[in-house]
């Protein structure tokens, strides 16, 4: 089946070479499960032409918010409206969790409680212990959408998780993030952080991440069968 993955997002270009980008990234993170992969950057204004051209989509994350008034975010919004009403399976990382929360009817904002980069620590249903997770986002969900569910959270943000029943999940984290790669982004984003995180840089964000784990999840969304809205 085909996946195609919204790219919102840029490797920063000092990065490009030792990473790939986030297209690739993608289709690595979710190798295994028979998934051809097809990158559109709609950052770009590259869209598919409709939302049957792949049988589910993947929104990536971004350095843009939201709630920018931006074209090709507003263009966004209408086609993962669409690709929703029609039961088409959508999964949304970082900027994806939160346009995909917003386009359904949620409100995204910039968090006053400041950042989160590096290792979190998450509460997922379902799931004893903590899921540890990279995490790099000012920005977060703060009002629900009419369909989401709530199925992970930490102290830090309260809506770290959302399901939209079996055709659409988004999580605020980065799954996808190694600790080498989010090592290097902290160096090549520095200067857009407070002094209050980069103050923690030399945090130990070491570990085992439950990266498998949210694949597994976002692999079984993305394989189901479209529904009729």
């Amino acid at each position: 089946m085909k996946v195609g993955i919204l790219q919102a997002g840029l490797c920063p270009p000092e990065l490009l070479g030792k990473y790939d980008e986030y297209d690739k990234v993608f289709a690595r993170f979710l190798d295994g499960n028979g998934f051809e992969f097809q990158g559109y950057r709609v950052l770009e204004d590259q869209f598919p032409a409709s939302v049957n051209d792949a049988d589910g989509w993947l929104v990536t994350g971004s350095k843009y918010g939201a709630y920018e008034d931006r074209a090709w975010i507003h263009r966004l919004e209408d086609f993962l409206r669409e690709a929703y009403a029609a039961g088409i399976p959508i999964v949304g990382v970082c900027f994806g969790h939160q346009i995909l929360a917003k386009a359904l009817g949620g409100k995204v904002v910039k968090f006053d409680g400041g950042w989160a980069v590096g290792k979190h620590t998450y509460q997922f249903d379902g799931v004893e212990g903590d899921v540890d997770l990279m995490a790099w986002h000012q920005d977060q969900v703060t009002e629900l959408p009419p369909d989401a569910r709530v199925f992970a959270s930490s102290p830090f943000c309260k809506y770290a998780g959302l399901a939209y029943g079996d055709k659409a999940l988004s999580v605020q984290p980065h799954p996808e993030f190694e600790l080498d790669f989010v090592t290097d982004l902290f160096e090549a984003r520095k200067d857009m952080l407070d002094e209050e995180v980069r103050a923690r840089k030399n945090d130990d964000h070491s570990g085992p991440l439950a990266t498998q784990y949210v694949a597994d999840m976002m692999a079984r969304v993305l394989k189901q069968e479209k529904t009729d809205g």
